[in-house]
């Protein structure tokens, strides 16, 4: 092709692309109302015929409809026989650093090497994803983050879905930082299928684990050092428990080594992936560590394992009185999460632990409970608005989003499309 051509359709492809991006809401400028509405606060309470005000991008009121005067000056919002919730976060998903899967260029989440404490995701965070206007459209409003790959992968931050650029969108600056413990079992695949058998380089890998561990905390030990480590400074803030570890690990081998090795370095942890975490429940209550549950819709661990254990899991934690929340691995199936809480419910969680499964307990887990995951006066005004349940997918409609008060646009390009063939066939 000629190359001028080639620059013409490049210039063009890229000018429809810019066309499409969808601009971020202005501060609030006036006080809003929501009137009439079921109130889902976030903590097990709910609320009929509820109101909620905000000003200035924080509740100021929250309780029944006749409790409120209404002000000439204020925007009000009818929400009768609307579901009102807490903006759903998303913890431990790469959304902003990934595009498309199949296209190395966009993506930015993994880094060379096996050790890298040192890298943040913070930086690397594109707010022109087109992947965030799906994923916010369906009440996904601030999501953890995480870089990926290697044994320690780096730090992650908490951003709010809706900014022009990474200094806006920040929410809580390096949260934690992110290790892919050892696996217990390795895979091997030939012509008869895939066969699973303990790894022989486990007890090694823990080793070489626990031995970086113990150089970068001697390392923050000493004042003066010949030369400097970044890798070993981005860990200083483990040693005194101010930034949590994040120890992505499934079986309870891992699970086990892995509560001991905190002990050991006297680490705040939380357990993320967790698939035979129902196992060691005593363990993790004991010693007060959380749990990021992984994918719910997944099949079980083993041929031994029932069928029904991965949509069960979250009861039997929560029944056991751990901590956890739900996420999905990726950037854009983050849109399914209120359908996993959804599913959960359906095995034996109340709905409205449901709903704390994605938005009071992932704030809690996460360290930004004082300002989000529940609608309580003082907190950031991050809500959204449904037709109805926001965790049954047959009657879950986001009408409204508000992120620090700011109402946010709710189109995407997949809403785009979709009017687009309506109208082709005569359907709208």
């Amino acid at each position: 092709m000629n190359k001028t051509i080639l620059l013409a359709l490049l210039a063009i492809s890229f000018s429809q692309s810019y066309a499409q991006r969808i601009v971020p809401a202005n501060e609030q400028d006036s006080v809003t109302i929501i009137l009439d509405g079921t109130i889902h606060v976030g903590n097990g309470q709910v609320i009929e015929n509820g109101a909620v005000i905000f000003d200035k991008g924080k509740i100021t009121f929250v309780g029944e409809t006749s409790n409120v005067r209404l002000s000439g000056n204020a925007k009000i919002i009818r929400a009768q026989g609307k579901q009102i919730y807490p903006g759903i976060i998303a913890p431990n998903t790469d959304i902003g650093l990934s595009e498309i899967d199949a296209a190395r260029a966009t993506n930015d989440y993994n880094e060379v090497g096996d050790y890298n404490p040192g890298v943040r995701s913070l930086i690397a965070y594109n707010t022109d994803s087109k992947a965030t206007p799906t994923v916010r459209s369906n009440g996904i409003l601030i999501a953890q983050v995480v870089p990926q790959g290697g044994i320690i992968s780096g730090t992650s931050s908490i951003m709010q879905l809706d900014a022009w650029n990474w200094e806006d969108a920040e929410y809580k600056i390096d949260d934690g930082l992110h290790l892919n413990w050892p696996s217990f079992f390795k895979y091997s695949f030939d012509d008869n299928g895939g066969s699973q058998t303990v790894s022989d380089d486990y007890e090694k890998q823990v080793t070489q684990v626990r031995q970086y561990f113990s150089q970068a905390k001697s390392y923050n030990e000493e004042a003066l050092h010949a030369d400097r480590n970044i890798n070993f400074e981005a860990m200083k803030s483990l040693f005194d428990r101010s930034k949590t570890l994040f120890i992505h690990c499934d079986y309870v081998r891992e699970i086990l080594n892995a509560v001991h090795f905190a002990s050991d370095f006297n680490l705040h942890i939380v357990i993320v992936g967790g698939r035979d975490s129902y196992m060691c429940t005593d363990l993790l209550k004991e010693n007060n560590i959380a749990v990021i549950l992984g994918n719910v819709h997944q099949l079980p661990a083993g041929d031994d394992v029932e069928i029904e254990i991965p949509y069960q899991t979250a009861a039997l934690l929560n029944k056991a009185g751990v901590i956890y929340c739900l996420s999905l691995y990726g950037f854009w199936p983050q849109r399914n999460l209120p359908f996993m809480a959804g599913t959960t419910v359906a095995y034996g969680v109340s709905k409205e632990d449901a709903l704390r499964s994605i938005t009071s307990s992932t704030a809690k887990i996460l360290g930004i409970e004082d300002r989000t995951g529940t609608l309580e006066v003082g907190k950031d005004a991050n809500i959204i608005i449904s037709d109805g349940d926001v965790l049954d997918m047959k009657t879950n409609n986001i009408i409204y989003a508000f992120i620090q008060g700011r109402q946010i646009n709710l189109d995407n390009s997949q809403k785009e499309l979709y009017n687009i063939y309506m109208k082709k066939y005569g359907l709208k």
